[in-house]
Protein backbone atom coordinates (compact mmCIF):
# COMPACT_ATOMS: atom_id res chain seq x y z
CA UNK A 1 0.00 0.00 0.00
CA UNK A 2 1.68 3.00 -1.50
CA UNK A 3 1.46 6.31 0.69
CA UNK A 4 2.08 9.51 -1.67
CA UNK A 5 1.43 13.14 -0.40
CA UNK A 6 -0.90 14.99 -1.76
CA UNK A 7 1.40 17.55 -3.46
CA UNK A 8 2.67 14.46 -5.40
CA UNK A 9 -0.42 12.88 -5.90
CA UNK A 10 -1.46 16.51 -7.75
CA UNK A 11 1.22 15.14 -10.93
CA UNK A 12 0.49 10.85 -10.57
CA UNK A 13 -3.34 11.30 -10.10
CA UNK A 14 -3.64 9.29 -13.15
CA UNK A 15 -1.18 7.08 -12.35
CA UNK A 16 -2.69 6.30 -9.20
CA UNK A 17 -6.06 6.11 -10.27
CA UNK A 18 -5.00 3.60 -12.55
CA UNK A 19 -3.47 1.79 -9.36
CA UNK A 20 -6.42 2.22 -7.15
CA UNK A 21 -8.49 0.59 -10.59
CA UNK A 22 -6.38 -2.70 -10.36
CA UNK A 23 -6.77 -3.45 -7.19
CA UNK A 24 -4.18 -1.32 -5.32
CA UNK A 25 -4.75 0.68 -1.99
CA UNK A 26 -3.30 4.19 -2.51
CA UNK A 27 -2.92 6.13 1.15
CA UNK A 28 -2.82 9.97 0.39
CA UNK A 29 -1.37 11.96 3.05
CA UNK A 30 -0.75 15.69 4.48
CA UNK A 31 2.19 16.49 5.86
CA UNK A 32 3.17 12.88 6.13
CA UNK A 33 0.40 11.74 7.99
CA UNK A 34 -2.31 9.30 6.26
CA UNK A 35 -5.77 11.27 5.83
CA UNK A 36 -7.07 9.74 2.68
CA UNK A 37 -7.26 6.42 1.27
CA UNK A 38 -7.86 6.21 -2.62
CA UNK A 39 -9.42 2.98 -3.42
CA UNK A 40 -11.83 1.83 -6.35
CA UNK A 41 -15.83 2.11 -6.03
CA UNK A 42 -17.54 -1.49 -6.55
CA UNK A 43 -20.94 -1.00 -8.04
CA UNK A 44 -23.56 -2.66 -5.87
CA UNK A 45 -26.23 -3.81 -8.49
CA UNK A 46 -30.19 -2.68 -7.14
CA UNK A 47 -32.79 -5.60 -7.30
CA UNK A 48 -35.97 -4.53 -8.34
CA UNK A 49 -38.77 -5.68 -6.69
CA UNK A 50 -41.47 -5.71 -9.17
CA UNK A 51 -45.15 -5.24 -8.15
CA UNK A 52 -44.18 -2.94 -4.56
CA UNK A 53 -46.93 -0.32 -5.75
CA UNK A 54 -49.43 -2.75 -6.81
CA UNK A 55 -53.16 -1.66 -5.58
CA UNK A 56 -52.06 1.86 -4.67
CA UNK A 57 -52.25 3.71 -7.68
CA UNK A 58 -54.98 4.34 -9.62
CA UNK A 59 -55.99 5.99 -13.28
CA UNK A 60 -58.85 7.30 -14.62
CA UNK A 61 -60.21 5.45 -17.74
CA UNK A 62 -60.08 8.94 -20.08
CA UNK A 63 -56.43 9.19 -18.89
CA UNK A 64 -55.09 9.50 -21.97
CA UNK A 65 -58.05 11.46 -23.99
CA UNK A 66 -56.96 14.82 -25.83
CA UNK A 67 -57.23 17.84 -23.81
CA UNK A 68 -59.22 20.80 -24.13
CA UNK A 69 -56.56 23.18 -24.51
CA UNK A 70 -55.56 21.18 -27.11
CA UNK A 71 -58.24 20.39 -29.57
CA UNK A 72 -57.13 22.29 -32.20
CA UNK A 73 -53.91 20.52 -32.69
CA UNK A 74 -55.65 17.07 -33.24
Amino acid sequence: MPSVNIQDAKKLLSELVRRAEAGEEVVLCRRNKPVVRLAVVREVPVRRRLGTLRGQIEMADDFDAPLEAFEAYV
